[in-house]
């Protein structure tokens, strides 16, 4: 593999990262809820659904599941089922309303890592843009020969990197809008357009042709 097919794969994998989706939006809402260090347990989520994405793309596994149509229909209903979910979850909380709160810290959500981490793997494993890139784009960065997996492999922490750096980025990003955070009113219109894009994400994945 050489640089320029490495390169070309970065620059691919960085669109396709800094685009607007589902992760992005998990990090939008989650830093001035609940913190930095919750919204890094959501990339450490992103970070084992990339691979999880990777193994079966190299593997050949998401071939099966674009072969089989009841396979493909089934995967497609579960992650659509699931971002909907979110979605009418951040609409009701909108609607519930949200106080106004002196300090926006962690500690005083009551939101374990562990459900951070599992939030954001299920919202990157479902996410239609990561699945069609691992399905269409990714093997053709593959090489040949004997070295292809571990090629593969190199591939996929690369885009792994690209995802820590830029979602690191806009935690520290939101983090620093603490006025507007802070704000019940601010956090009820966020939940409310989170909701509203995390259905238009499912109902766009539940309409996705093989």
């Amino acid at each position: 593999m050489d640089l320029v097919q490495i390169f070309g794969f970065a620059i691919v994998a960085a669109l396709l990262v800094m685009s607007p989706g589902p992760n992005g939006v998990l990090i939008a809402k989650t830093t001035p809820t609940s913190g930095k260090a919750v919204a890094f347990a959501n990339i450490g989520g992103f970070v084992a659904a990339f691979f999880v994405h990777g193994t079966l793309s190299i593997f050949g596994i998401s071939i099966i599941l674009v072969q089989s149509a009841q396979l493909f229909f089934a995967v497609k209903m579960v992650g659509a089922a699931y971002l909907v979910w979110l979605g009418l979850k951040a609409l009701y909380e909108a609607w519930k309303g949200v106080k106004d709160v002196a300090v926006i810290a962690p500690a005083r959500r009551n939101r374990t890592f562990a459900a951070a981490v599992s939030e954001g793997f299920l919202t990157n494993a479902f996410n239609p843009k990561v699945t069609m890139f691992y399905l269409a784009a990714f093997p053709q960065f593959i090489p040949e020969g004997q070295a292809a997996i571990s090629s593969a492999f190199f591939l996929v922490t690369i885009h792994v990197l690209i995802n820590v750096i830029w979602f690191s980025a806009m935690i520290f990003l939101f983090s620093r809008l603490t006025a507007a955070a802070q704000s019940g009113a601010f956090q009820r219109w966020l939940k409310a357009v989170t909701g509203v894009v995390f259905l238009s994400f499912g109902a766009k994945l539940a309409t996705l042709e093989r």
